[in-house]
């Protein structure tokens, strides 16, 4: 399965400590999700599309996933083909 860094809007919350915590994921205007619940947070690399960051473990609609924060920017490790990866920019 192949598979592609997708950088999209994510809305956060800070705590009093300044500590981060995604609360939705705006993959776009039909598709946002709430994140449930954050399992863990660490420094990690992204193997399947390459980066850097801060890689957030999520269960968002039961489901175990992936979010990552690089550079100021959050991403997801998205599959090619996949409806909600459908939008793709001009040139």
């Amino acid at each position: 399965m192949e598979r592609e860094k997708r950088y999209m809007p994510v809305l956060v919350r800070f705590d009093q400590e300044g500590t981060m915590r995604p609360m939705v994921i705006e993959f776009d205007e039909a598709h946002k999700y709430t994140v449930d619940q954050i399992l863990d947070v660490r420094r990690a690399a992204c193997q399947s599309v390459g980066g850097v960051g801060d890689r957030y473990t999520c269960r968002i609609q039961g489901r175990e996933t992936y979010l990552w924060f690089e550079k100021g920017r959050w991403f997801v490790s998205a599959r090619t083909g996949h409806p909600m990866n459908s939008k793709k920019k001009s040139s």
